[in-house]
């Protein structure tokens, strides 16, 4: 091994920093989102062992995985530390070191888990023992097998030796390819036509296209002066015949590279010996992505050509000495390796910034290729992240016109019309994507046939026409047929569940969350569906088992985390209750700004009678949404309760100026307005505007029927109570008050008599009128899904929460809530006596 030059490794750092220093100004493009932004196997709560189950992308090795499995710089370090490593298993005399070799071994293992190519560094090392180590030729081992298959001589110890080494090597690779092959449970990846056309070509479309690439790769690495991040799809035209002119090229290649191969197998000396290194190590890391021996998922792909980049290097480097060593030539060859470094290093710069984001780099690609489908719809989803839908459209109409059959640019043609609110054209788009589809054979499965981002046409189409709720069956058979063509599509079970709710069929979507389960029962999300599922069947304890699940593989559910909340605090369990406060806790540490978690502490609070602290987490909400109606309500409410009634009146104010029709707001500033600010014209106002919008309500009626006693109109009192009495015949306290109405007309002291000491009105207050409970809850709505697959892109993006708030009274009251209740009653029953009595002049 050469003696390593300070000097040297100090000149080569600094111009590899000077060369992609601004690429750290860059952010995370392409592969990054998925295989780092969004991949779960590098959140710190998953299991360490799933790293070995799962690819690189984070997806089970036995669904999706290809030749890009793993980082090529961390796979060529280890595949680097392996081959050195073995190099130093040659001992004195040619003995053999087994600990280096045991090393290698597990090196080789590692470089493998990193990237798949890394297992080829085991042939490197084969023939680095044989032809390097041991000085072997070509003829040298052609004469020595001839002379032992003779007869006339035996086999060296030395290369015996030799055969032990390689044989421990060639085990191990054996080993390794078992292991990967059970990993896959012995499936190879699932490609479609539009990854790689030729794979799926004809003889001999096929093997001449094929072979054309390997020249175009070395091309690169020769001139790589126009680079892409993608050459799937129609990049590289497919050659279909004899007579296509780059058929030349693939015949120029490979004749110098057997020359090469001839002179480095024949000849001894350190230069041949050199070229074989240099040609191992270009052609041996690039055979599992030349589809050689399994088709893989690309065209070209420039990862690749890491590995055998190293030995394009060694080569150009060897050539460079042998010019350089020539007087004549020094100087022209020092001249000439200055300008291919400055000028490698200025488009090294250049190239960078194309990766600065992902409308960048997939526009500099457009500029070399325009033939690509997948590079425009690539620029649409960039354009799309962004909002700016009208231009996205253009780049997915244009993958569709530059591939026609290309189902996921029609789809994103569709999902791009119904984010502009064009539905006619977006179901449009996803028919033709949808007609693309292969035809259904009952009982064909079509998990290796159709790539599984292609069946989301299906739950696209069926998104969109269930909004027409004359649609819903048919949205319903999309859902099911996409079911039919892959029994494992995990999102056409949860989406086919939302709709059965939507279509009030609780029991058939509890059958599909359930089988969502089965294919992943780690889906904190299915667990909360199926617990919004438990809460439409009025099963609560079932439901709050699954909150419990969800929020045990995720603690942070944020859902699961407020509606398990509500529940127990329906559930009038005051045990519960601190759970639930914890969990909202939680919640709007999580949400700080949804007023919806603080409104709820404040409802908490109110039970529990902390009336100090119901009043914070009202304000909090209210001062994070000024309108929320349900909270205004109820702090005026809690004012009204504890002798703050004063206070209660702005906040009314505030009420009615948002919502005008709140009619409980209206009786509560009614009561206020007559009991404490003696102000019977504008509570008169109240109780009439509450019977503009509602005639019918007893409430309100009874209520003016009082104002008109104060105002000592006798009659029109006593027309009124007739009137109210008409709506609640059943009311006996109406009756009585009726009564004493007319015994009063008949009265002739009635003048000198008051109604009541303070003028009170059976109001919200007390809760005078027991038929009605006066607390209002606002709660946000129970989504019944987490992860809607609304037009799912055709790459993994992330997902979305759902759901809005909404008023709504308390659905049901609990035992608390209802002795509560009785306690007013009987405390308005009392009140209701003191006022006959005044009345009776007693």
């Amino acid at each position: 091994m050469a003696d390593i030059n300070l000097k040297e490794v100090t000149l080569i750092v600094g111009v590899v920093t000077a060369c992609y220093w601004n690429s750290l100004f860059c952010g995370f493009v392409f592969d990054d989102v998925s295989a780092i932004l969004d991949n779960k196997d590098l959140h710190p709560s998953t299991p360490l062992k799933t790293l070995f189950q799962n690819d690189f992308w984070g997806t089970p090795m036995s669904e999706v995985t290809g030749v890009v499995g793993r980082a090529e710089l961390l796979s060529s370090i280890f595949f680097l530390a392996a081959f050195l490593s073995y190099t130093k298993s040659k001992g004195p005399d040619n003995s053999i070191v087994w600990t280096p070799i045991a090393l290698t071994v597990v090196l080789v293992a590692v470089a493998t888990l990193c990237k798949e190519q890394g297992i080829t560094v085991v042939g490197i090392c084969c023939v680095y023992e044989v032809f390097i180590a041991q000085g072997y030729t070509l003829p040298l081992l052609c004469t020595t097998a001839g002379q032992f298959f003779r007869g006339k001589s035996n086999i060296p110890f030395s290369m015996l030796q030799t055969l032990i080494k390689l044989i421990v090597l060639m085990f191990s690779t054996l080993l390794l390819v078992v292991i990967r092959v059970q990993v896959i449970q012995s499936q190879l990846p699932v490609f479609t036509r539009f990854d790689n056309p030729a794979a799926v070509s004809p003889t001999p479309t096929r093997q001449l296209t094929f072979n054309y690439l390997l020249p175009l790769n070395a091309w690169l690495l020769l001139n790589p002066s126009e680079l892409c991040c993608d050459w799937t799809m129609g990049t590289i035209p497919l050659i279909e015949s004899f007579l296509d002119i780059r058929n030349l090229a693939t015949f120029i290649f490979f004749c110098f590279l057997g020359a090469l191969g001839v002179f480095s197998l024949r000849y001894p000396g350190d230069s041949s010996k050199t070229v074989l290194m240099a040609l191992c190590l270009m052609a041996l890391p690039f055979i599992p992505a030349s589809n050689l021996f399994f088709p893989v998922g690309f065209v070209v792909a420039e990862r690749v050509l890491y590995v055998p980049s190293m030995g394009f290097c060694i080569l150009v480097a060897h050539g460079w000495q042998k010019i350089s060593n020539k007087s004549v030539l020094k100087k022209l060859s020092w001249v000439c390796l200055s300008m291919v470094i400055f000028t490698h290093a200025l488009k090294t710069l250049h190239r960078n910034w194309d990766w600065e984001s992902e409308y960048t780099l997939f526009m500099s690609a457009l500029k070399v290729n325009k033939n690509n489908a997948k590079l425009w719809n690539n620029v649409g989803h960039a354009l799309e992240n962004e909002k700016n839908f009208e231009r996205a459209l253009k780049y997915f109409l244009q993958a569709t016109h530059v591939q026609p059959d290309d189902i996921g640019a029609h789809m994103n043609v569709g999902r791009t019309y119904k984010n502009l609110n064009r539905t006619k054209e977006a179901e449009e788009s996803y028919m033709m994507a949808k007609s693309l589809m292969p035809q259904i054979i009952p009982g064909k499965k079509y998990a290796a046939r159709i790539a599984p981002n292609h069946l989301n046409v299906y739950i696209n189409l069926a998104n969109l026409i269930r909004a027409n709720e004359s649609r819903l069956e048919e949205a319903d058979q999309l859902y099911r047929q996409a079911i039919s063509m892959r029994p494992d599509f995990k999102q056409a079970y949860i989406s086919r569940g939302e709709l059965l709710l939507k279509m009030n069929k609780p029991l058939k979507a509890k059958e599909a969350y359930l089988k969502a389960l089965e294919l992943d029962r780690n889906n904190a999300d299915l667990w909360y569906n199926l617990a919004i599922v438990h809460i439409e069947l009025k099963e609560p304890n079932e439901a709050l088992k699954n909150f419990n699940r969800a929020l045990e593989l995720n603690p942070k559910h944020k859902l699961a985390l407020f509606n398990s909340a509500i529940l127990m605090q329906e559930s009038g369990e005051v045990k519960l209750r601190p759970e639930a406060r914890k969990r909202l806790l939680s919640y709007i540490n999580e949400e700080p700004q949804d007023a919806n978690g603080y409104f709820n502490l404040g409802m908490l609070a109110m039970d529990d009678k902390k009336d100090s602290e119901a009043e914070m987490w009202m304000k909090k909400a209210i001062k994070l949404q000024a309108d929320f109606r349900s909270a205004l309500f109820n702090l005026a409410l809690l004012y009204s309760q504890t002798a703050k009634e004063l206070m209660a009146l702005p906040i009314l104010e505030e009420l009615l100026r948002y919502y005008p029709d709140h009619i409980k707001g209206l009786i509560l500033k009614g009561d206020i307005l007559m009991n404490q600010k003696k102000d019977i014209l504008g509570a008169k106002k109240c109780f009439e505007k509450i019977l503009e919008m509602d005639p019918n309500n007893v409430q309100g009626k009874h209520n003016l029927c009082v104002v008109y006693f104060e105002e000592k109109d006798l009659l029109k009192a006593e027309r009124c109570l007739v009137e109210t009495l008409a709506l609640a015949p059943h009311e006996e306290y109406i009756q009585r008050h009726l009564n004493i109405v007319r015994d009063k007309i008949s009265s002739s002291s009635f003048a000198e008599q008051p109604v009541s000491p303070a003028g009170k009105t059976s109001g919200v207050e007390g809760d005078k009128i027991p038929t009605e409970n006066v607390k209002e809850v606002r709660s946000e709505p129970r989504p019944t899904q987490i992860i809607k697959p609304s037009d799912n892109k055709s790459q993994s993006k992330s997902n979305k929460l759902l759901g809005k708030s909404t008023d709504k009274e308390t659905p049901h009251k609990t035992t608390k809530e209802i002795k509560e209740i009785e306690k007013k009653r009987v405390a308005a029953l009392k009140r209701l006596e003191e006022i006959e009595r005044i009345l009776n002049g007693e």
